[in-house]
């Protein structure tokens, strides 16, 4: 079955949308039944008591409420971990990973999912998780919500169909889809395969970073990310609801689909976000602005200035800098660093080794930078405007501590000697010369 798809735009609006005329009540002071006999439910993203301005919520007029089910039962997904992990595999070490190989059998987008690295501690609604997903199995009788945490989805190749309690997204690599926390949903996977990477976040929600001095314009524009628009489907069967909850999976038989939701209005939505409409801000004098200047989204933590986590990215731009070393400079910093490719060639690193589809962990005061090759090159080049065309790169940034996975370090795609491309950096000091 094919579906026309509609969005709504705008990140953080209040939308009102309906698949049927009139089944949206008109207010709350609405009569006693609802429209068309649905029945009323309520799904909060935040406590009651939160600021009027952070508070997330969306009423669903669904055909059934979500009451019913039958009984949860554990399920086990080994692949997939949950915050706090253990020590086993904790090291400052800089880490890189190629691409997940070709999927062998089938998987749908749960079932292949793997955790790199995680910290914070899910319990306590703190921190994020790495993952990588590889499906090439659509969600048919299955249907998941969360629990734990938000999910951010970055497609790195293959298109993905989300369907949701609110409605249908088809997102495409160099988009992005998030599904909040609770909201259910199933993913098709329209191709053959389809492979990306995501964001499990513990913490407070995504917003927009604040613009400060850049104004009231710039980077990710509110107006460019989209919801979708009410539809449902009444459909009964035996199918099966999961849920991840405290880390652990469970799994419960429900009789009919839950995207029986015929009008919604509220905040507490998913929505999707198309890379390419970002306003990438840079310098047009000499130096780098911070790459704070390039975050899409941030989940703040309770330290104002300091990110739960941020999604950065580091899409196609203009190299105009004077007198400047152009490429990311050496450094260190209190944030850790898991970095994605999703499609092109990373300014830093273009000698191979950081292939789309792979990923580095740069963690907390874990010296990093270009490689040996690049530092030459850009040393000596002459300085020209320069279009960075053929490259989407990202990163998800967090103030606290990664912890990696069992597979993350003993995964056939670690790089055990990635740490050896800085090796033919040579000393060029010279006293006597300035």
């Amino acid at each position: 079955m094919t579906h026309e798809l509609k969005y709504m735009p705008g990140f953080g609006n209040h939308f009102a949308t309906e698949a049927l005329d009139g089944a949206l009540p008109k207010s709350q002071n609405s009569p006693q039944r609802a429209p068309y006999g649905l029945i009323a439910e309520l799904l909060s993203g935040t406590a009651f008591t939160v600021k009027r301005q952070e508070n997330l919520r969306t009423w669903l007029y669904r055909i059934r409420p979500s009451v019913l089910q039958g009984k949860f039962e554990a399920l086990n997904y080994d692949s997939i971990k949950t915050a706090p992990l253990g020590d086993d595999h904790t090291s400052p070490q800089q880490l890189r990973w190629d691409p997940m190989p070709e999927i062998k059998g089938e998987a749908n987008f749960i079932e292949g999912m793997v955790t790199v690295a995680a910290n914070g501690d899910a319990a306590m609604r703190q921190g994020n998780a790495i993952h990588l997903y590889n499906a090439n199995r659509s969600m048919t009788d299955e249907y998941f919500y969360n629990s734990d945490g938000d999910y951010l989805i970055v497609p790195q190749a293959g298109k993905l169909r989300v369907k949701t309690e609110m409605g249908l997204l088809d997102v495409e690599p160099s988009e992005i889809v998030c599904i909040p926390r609770g909201v259910k949903f199933q993913i098709e996977i329209p191709a053959k395969a389809a492979r990306g990477y995501v964001l499990e976040i513990y913490g407070n929600h995504m917003v927009l970073p604040e613009l400060g001095p850049i104004g009231s314009s710039g980077l990710a524009n509110a107006r460019d990310f989209q919801s979708p628009v009410a539809w449902f489907e009444e459909k009964e069967g035996n199918f099966k609801l999961i849920s991840k909850y405290a880390g652990k999976f469970f799994q419960a038989p429900i009789s009919h689909s839950p995207f029986d939701v015929v009008a919604w209005h509220g905040n507490y939505t998913p929505y999707k976000y198309d890379l390419k409409t970002f306003n990438t801000i840079n310098t047009v004098s000499y130096d780098h602005p911070d790459p704070s200047i390039f975050t899409v989204l941030t989940s703040p933590s309770e330290h104002e200035g300091s990110a739960n986590v941020d999604f950065v990215i580091f899409p196609p731009r203009w190299m105009v800098a004077e007198n400047t070393f152009r490429p990311p400079y050496y450094h260190r910093n209190v944030m850790s660093e898991y970095m994605g490719l999703i499609h092109g060639v990373y300014d830093a690193k273009p000698n191979g080794g950081f292939g789309p589809g792979g990923g580095s962990l740069h963690s907390c005061m874990a010296a990093h930078g270009p490689e040996a090759a690049a530092f030459d090159k850009a040393s000596s080049e002459e300085l020209k405007p320069q279009f960075q065309g053929n490259t989407l790169a990202f990163m998800f940034e967090s103030s606290y501590y990664y912890k990696t996975t069992a597979y993350a370090m003993e995964s056939e795609t670690l790089q055990d000697e990635y740490y050896r491309c800085w090796e033919g950096l040579t000393p060029t000091f010279n006293p006597d010369k300035i």
